[in-house]
């Protein structure tokens, strides 16, 4: 099917097997999945940028860490003087399915050079004070038996400590108790990079992306959908009819769904969340720091703003973040509406916003505080990780905007905040979204596979041979079949380049 070029006819009316909207790294996932799957059906992606990979998959926009719970601690809760690592753990596991999935399709030739978008770097959790340190040495032996995390490492040192992170050591006063555990098999990811890899290996072999068209609404269509389309750029509107949607759209996405009517969206509510980031401008300062550090979240804060001291590979050069500052504005978008919140509201999901806003009293305390922040602020909150930064070197950029789930319950609570993602679809499987924020992208080939068994369970059969071999732990538990792991973290790490 010829490529639709970016001013489409308002009397144009497509029909495809599938649609997917958003070409960011989720939709990308499953068209590349579905290509490989069922080569023979048509796709369209629709995007209203014009450019790929530009919200949440923007490597400005997001942390980059590959989120595989090597250093993320909010994954490894304190729960009655205990680390309970099973959340880590299941992160990982989904993580290690995208490593698999990733060099499948660099052996076969789909994707091309890994360097573009994942490089080897330290992952490393920081703990300053008796408490904090305490909790890292707990942490540490909790996890360092583990297959998943491999050479975990930890410290006390200040001499380790100062060798290891010297922005961090420099001007410390070490007479309060510091802690770091790492490992040097963590990996920093531009998802951005990676999206267009996806996009230049399914547009060679036909499938069709439209860019500057935004989907107005959505409606049902028989046993399909149909999908009306405004060009951004001159006004046209246009029709696509499709078998199967994948709203793949970020925060739009709960929007979308709504249009859409599903029943299963019913009682759903986003909570909008913007970020920003201080971004070092100084390249010396830059060279002398070479790992993601995360450390432990405010009180009330979310977890998408735990903080971190981040080293990003992006476009071939090295960069240096600190944050994210959480920050509020009504848009589900970065390049979204302020009405966008307000249009969602419905009576069936009101109830859900006034539950989560009478028990979320500390994380509205928390935005407050952080909107209220200033840049001598916000540098003396970097600070603690570098205790003789000079803000003239550092520069504020607005990070990406996230919209945190809030689930339908029954009373009292009526609603639920979830920090991380939501997959929703029809009963009868012909449209699914993906709502929420991290781990997102990390995780995106199993998340994939989950619409996958949702929306096309009946073909699951004929497609598992195919599914096993571009991810081997597909079916099973890769962290407790350390044979398997071992052989497929080996094979990854020569594949994506990472033993080098």
């Amino acid at each position: 099917m010829k490529r639709i070029e970016l001013n489409v006819s308002p009397s144009q009316n497509d029909h495809v097997d599938v649609a997917l909207i958003g070409a960011g790294v989720i939709s990308t996932t499953l068209s590349v999945m579905l290509r490989q799957l069922q080569p023979d059906w048509s796709q369209l992606i629709i995007e209203r940028m014009d450019v790929p990979g530009a919200e949440s998959s923007s490597p400005w926009n997001n942390a980059g860490t590959g989120h595989s719970a090597l250093c993320e601690l909010n994954y490894t809760p304190e729960v009655n003087g205990k680390i309970d690592i099973s959340k880590a753990v299941g992160i990982n596991e989904k993580f290690q399915a995208s490593r698999q999935f990733w060099s499948y399709l660099v052996e076969n030739g789909t994707l091309g050079e890994p360097s573009e978008w994942i490089n080897r770097t330290p992952h490393m959790s920081f703990g300053h004070g008796t408490a904090q340190a305490d909790y890292i040495k707990a942490r540490y032996e909790a996890l360092k038996d583990h297959p998943l995390f491999p050479d975990m490492q930890y410290t006390d040192s200040e001499e380790v400590f100062s060798e290891k992170l010297p922005l961090m050591a420099d001007g410390r006063d070490f007479s309060e108790p510091v802690a770091i555990s790492w490992t040097d098999a963590g990996t920093d990811i531009n998802y951005g990079a990676l999206t267009r890899q996806y996009l230049d290996a399914v547009t060679a072999e036909g499938v069709e992306v439209r860019y500057g068209n935004n989907v107005t609404n959505i409606t049902r269509d028989g046993a399909g959908w149909k999908l009306e389309v405004k060009n951004l750029h001159n006004g046209d509107t246009s029709t696509v009819r499709a078998n199967f949607v994948f709203v793949g759209a970020g925060g739009m996405a709960l929007p979308l769904l709504q249009k859409a009517g599903i029943p299963e969206i019913r009682g759903y509510a986003g909570f909008p969340i913007s970020g920003e980031w201080l971004r070092c401008t100084n390249d010396e300062v830059i060279e002398q720091h070479s790992a993601k550090v995360y450390g432990k979240a405010a009180k009330g804060a979310p977890p998408m703003s735990v903080p971190h001291l981040d080293t990003r590979i992006i476009d071939g050069k090295k960069g240096l973040l600190f944050g994210p500052y959480a920050g509020w504005t009504p848009k589900f978008l970065k390049n979204g509406s302020f009405l966008d919140l307000f249009k969602s509201l419905r009576p069936g999901n009101i109830p859900s916003y006034l539950g989560v806003a009478v028990q979320e009293m500390g994380l509205t305390k928390y935005l407050v505080e952080e909107v209220l922040k200033d840049q001598a602020a916000r540098v003396e909150s970097l600070r603690e990780y570098m205790p003789n930064v000079n803000g003239d070197d550092w520069e504020l950029v607005t990070a990406g905007q996230r919209v945190q789930v809030i689930k339908p319950i029954g009373a009292p609570k009526f609603g639920s905040l979830e920090f991380g993602t939501a997959l929703v679809n029809s009963g009868d499987g012909s449209i699914a979204g993906l709502m929420g924020a991290s781990p997102g992208a990390s995780i995106a080939p199993s998340a994939m596979i989950e619409v996958l068994e949702r929306c096309f369970g009946n073909r699951m059969a004929d497609w598992a041979p195919k599914l096993k071999e571009m991810i081997p732990s597909y079916g099973g538990r890769i962290s407790k079949d350390t044979a398997l792991f071992n052989e497929q973290w080996e094979r990854s790490q020569k594949a994506l380049k990472l033993d080098k």
